[in-house]
């Protein structure tokens, strides 16, 4: 009876993976043009890593392995009246592509869709199984 609600806890696992997934993507976006950090200078990209864990033999899971800041370098302007203008006049900002992070929220959304399509479906399924039952 265990295996029998399986697809639902996988599905809840990788809900909840997207879901971290989008609120990171979405601080991503928010702080595009953040060139002050409490830990100072401009804000950098975060990624989410993701990993499997088996439930059993046969299941496996989602997990949230960590949260990474993504190494590549800052997009340097020539702004000179920028207050965060080093000596040259550049200022850092971060890493974030606007475009690139679009395309990973449409992503996660997507999978995020697909997984409440299956717990939709598994519950549909269940509920005409119990119905027959009855009858």
């Amino acid at each position: 009876m265990n295996n029998l609600f399986m697809p639902l806890k996988i599905s809840a696992t990788a809900l909840e993976a997207q879901k971290v997934r989008m609120n990171v993507i979405a601080s991503n976006i928010a702080n595009a043009s953040s060139t002050r950090t409490p830990e100072g200078g401009p804000y950098r990209k975060r990624d989410v890593v993701f990993e499997s864990y088996m439930f059993d033999q046969n299941s496996v899971g989602v997990n949230i392995s960590k949260i990474v800041e993504d190494k590549r370098p800052f997009r340097t302007v020539y702004d000179p009246s920028h207050p965060d203008a080093d000596q040259s006049g550049y200022v850092n900002y971060p890493n974030v592509n606007n475009i690139e992070e679009m395309v990973n929220l449409m992503n996660a959304s997507r999978a995020y869709e697909a997984n409440l399509t299956l717990i939709t479906s598994f519950k549909d399924s269940y509920s005409r199984t119990l119905d027959l039952l009855r009858a």
